[in-house]
């Protein structure tokens, strides 16, 4: 016996259809980095003194999928210009952005591409263990980040901080001084970003 699909019914079921596609799709949501509100900081040390720089431009976004459940993230980038790390010293900026390559090299560039661990402690907020592609002066090293992820309707911050040498990138410490003053090879950045 043939049986034939009734048109309403095909209709119906499209329509069914496109409304759980799109109700998926609602989940994922992309949020741009916002400058004005973000900051990150990179410590070091030098025979002189401890120093500081604080980038000035920073571009980037994140999505999130099933913020309003277990979230979880499925792209993550961001870029500091690298001659918008200041100091507060032009001298030592010079050296930084000379030992930088910035000539060559404009930015210093965070790719995610792993989620090894999110874990929900509430009120939208989640301690997430990631790995990403790091590169700094050209050279680019796949790096562990740890950091915690909040999330509000409007927002997603990010805070945490990455310990390295220069010298895995590929860096020479900058020295001044005819090398009287010398820098140490380990760094720390500590972020606070808010996407938005």
């Amino acid at each position: 016996m043939k049986t034939e699909n009734h048109p309403l019914k095909i209709s119906q079921s499209l329509i069914i259809l496109v409304t759980l596609l799109g109700s998926l799709t609602a989940f994922s949501q992309t949020f741009n980095l916002n400058n004005d509100n973000s900051k990150l900081s990179v410590f070091g040390t030098s025979s002189l003194h401890d120093w500081e720089v604080v980038a000035e431009k920073q571009s980037g976004s994140i999505t999130v999928e099933n913020a309003s459940e277990t979230a979880s993230i499925s792209a993550l980038n961001f870029k500091v210009i690298a001659e918008s790390l200041k100091s507060g010293k032009s001298g030592m900026d010079k050296n930084a952005y000379k030992a930088l390559n910035t000539n060559k090299f404009e930015s210093i560039d965070f790719k995610l591409t792993k989620i090894n661990s999110i874990t929900p402690s509430g009120s939208g907020v989640y301690t997430v263990k990631s790995t990403g592609d790091l590169t700094i002066a050209g050279t680019k090293n796949a790096i562990q980040l740890n950091f915690t992820l909040t999330l509000t309707d409007s927002k997603a911050k990010l805070a945490g901080s990455y310990t390295f040498k220069m010298t895995q990138f590929k860096i020479d410490p900058p020295t001044a001084m005819f090398g009287t003053i010398t820098t140490g090879d380990e760094l720390k950045i500590e972020f606070n970003t808010v996407f938005q």
